[in-house]
C-alpha cells in the first residue's frame, strides 16, 4: 500500500491551501474514479483533500432563467431535479445513461467532468500509455481499439473521454466556474475545459494544478426536442461506442435549428457548429443526417477496430432526427 495523508477542509480557502501545500495532492469528491486509479497505482497522490463539507451541493435558479449546479451535486440528484427534467431533459437522460444507480448516487458533477479515460491500456500498467507514462508510446494504436477516437486524436493518444454528462453539457453550452489556487475565480466554457491529446495526452483539461471546480451553469432553456442516444455493447454499465446529445427545432417539416454533441469519438465531447448550420432548412431525414455526419467526421481516421464509428454515428443522428 502506498501511504497518503487525508484532510477534510471546512472552507474553500482551506481546500486551496491544502492543494498548494502538497504538490501531489488530489481533490476527492465521490471517489468513483480516483479510488479505482489509486488501487491500480495509476494515481499515487500523497494527500487527499475531501470536498464533502464544502457548500457545493446545491442547484440554484439564476436571474436570467438559467441554472447553477454545484460541483458536489450527485448525478442521481441532478437527473431527478425538477428543473433539469423539465428544461434540460437531454442532461437528465445523459446522466441516467451513465454507470449504475449505485455509482450515480456517489458520483458528482465536478468529478464526472474530470474523470479519466477508460482506455484499457491506460488501466494496464504493463502496457505502453503516453497518458499514464508520457513518452512510453500508445499500445492502442496497434492494439484493440474498438472504443477509441476517430477525430481529434494524435499519434500520441487515441483515448476518448468517458463522460455522458459532459456530452449533454456541451450541447447545452454550459460554463464551468472554478477557483484558482491564488483565490481568483474564472469561468471556462465547456468547449474549452477538455484538451485534445496532441503531444501531451497526460493533460486532460485546461485547469491548472490545484484549481477547483465550484459549479456548472446552464443558460436559459432553449426548448426544442432534446434527445440523448447512447450506443454501447450492453444495455447498462458500459461506456459509449458512440453517443449523441441533440437539441432540434423542426417547423413545417424543416430543421430550423439543430445542436449536436458527440461522445465516444474523441478525447473531449465533440461538436461542429459549422456542420450544424449546414442542415438548417433541410427535412429531418437520412439525407440531412448524412450532411451533418460528413461535416462532423471530416478528416476522421480510424485505427482498424473503430473504423465503423462514423457510419454508426450517421445512423444515430438519423434516429434522433426522426425522433424530432
Amino acid at each position: 500500500m502506498i501511504p497518503f495523508t487525508y484532510t477534510r477542509p471546512a472552507t474553500l480557502e482551506q481546500a486551496l491551501a491544502a492543494a498548494i501545500a502538497e504538490p501531489d495532492a488530489r481533490y476527492i469528491a465521490g471517489g468513483t474514479n480516483l479510488l479505482d486509479l489509486m488501487k491500480l497505482e495509476i494515481e499515487r497522490p500523497r494527500h487527499l483533500i475531501d470536498l464533502a463539507d464544502l457548500d457545493l451541493a446545491r442547484c440554484e435558479d439564476l436571474a436570467d432563467g438559467g441554472l447553477r449546479i454545484g460541483a458536489m451535486v450527485r448525478n442521481s440528484d441532478l437527473a431527478a431535479h425538477p428543473r433539469v427534467r423539465r428544461d434540460y431533459p437531454v442532461l437528465a437522460r445523459a446522466l441516467l445513461a451513465g454507470a449504475s444507480g449505485q455509482l450515480r448516487n456517489m458520483a458528482t458533477t465536478g468529478g464526472n467532468l474530470l474523470q479519466r479515460t477508460r482506455c484499457p491500456y491506460f488501466y494496464a500498467p504493463g502496457q505502453a500509455c503516453n497518458k499514464r507514462e508520457p513518452g512510453s508510446g500508445c499500445a492502442a494504436l496497434q492494439g484493440f481499439n474498438r472504443m477509441h477516437a476517430v477525430v481529434g486524436a494524435s499519434e500520441a493518444c487515441i483515448a476518448v473521454h468517458p463522460s455522458d454528462m459532459a456530452v449533454a453539457l456541451r450541447v447545452l453550452d454550459a460554463r464551468v466556474h472554478t477557483m484558482t489556487p491564488r483565490g481568483t475565480r474564472r469561468v471556462v466554457p465547456i468547449a474549452e475545459l477538455h484538451r485534445l491529446p496532441e503531444d501531451h495526452p497526460e493533460r486532460d483539461t485546461t485547469l491548472e494544478r490545484g484549481e477547483l471546480i465550484l459549479a456548472v451553469t446552464l443558460p436559459p432553456p432553449v426548448g426544442g426536442t432534446q434527445i440523448y442516444r447512447k450506443v454501447r455493447d450492453r444495455a447498462s454499465f458500459a461506456f459509449a461506442l458512440v453517443s449523441v446529445a441533440a437539441i432540434v427545432h423542426v417547423t413545417d417539416g424543416r430543421i430550423v435549428d439543430a445542436r449536436y454533441a458527440f461522445g465516444g469519438i474523441a478525447h473531449k465531447p465533440w461538436r461542429s457548429e459549422d456542420a450544424e448550420r449546414r442542415i438548417a432548412g433541410l427535412p429531418p431525414d437520412e439525407t440531412s443526417a448524412g450532411v451533418l455526419a460528413a461535416g462532423v467526421f471530416a478528416g476522421a481516421r480510424g485505427c482498424g477496430h473503430n473504423d465503423f464509428k462514423p457510419r454508426l454515428a450517421a445512423r444515430t443522428i438519423a434516429a434522433t432526427l426522426r425522433g424530432a
